[in-house]
């Protein structure tokens, strides 16, 4: 994957993580969350930290998905071997040296 691509997928992501943090932190106190059926034994900016890294986690899934659905026909087909003598048997693009073009 692209830096390019990454920087795509990371920075807005950050950006929908912080804002999902301010709003969920600011309808639940992290004091009261309950994980499992007991209480959450953590300092304030520990569970900040931590249900800020899962809201981007979340956000840069849904990005990587949306640039996993983009690809082309073309980038989907594309052979991986350049070499077509390197192609395995009965490959139908072992006979055609332009299959890695595209």
């Amino acid at each position: 994957m692209s830096t390019q691509k990454l920087i795509h997928i990371l920075w807005p992501a950050f950006i929908v993580g912080g804002v999902a943090e301010a709003i969920f932190f600011t309808l639940f106190d992290p004091m009261e969350l309950t994980l499992f059926g007991s209480d959450v034994v953590a300092s304030r900016t520990t569970i900040y930290s931590v249900g800020f890294f899962c809201f981007w986690a979340m956000t840069a899934s849904s990005s990587a998905l949306t640039c996993f659905f983009q690809r082309t026909a073309a980038e989907i087909n594309r052979c991986p071997i350049p070499d077509p003598t390197q192609r395995p048997v009965g490959c139908p693009k072992r006979d055609d040296p332009n299959a890695c073009c595209g």
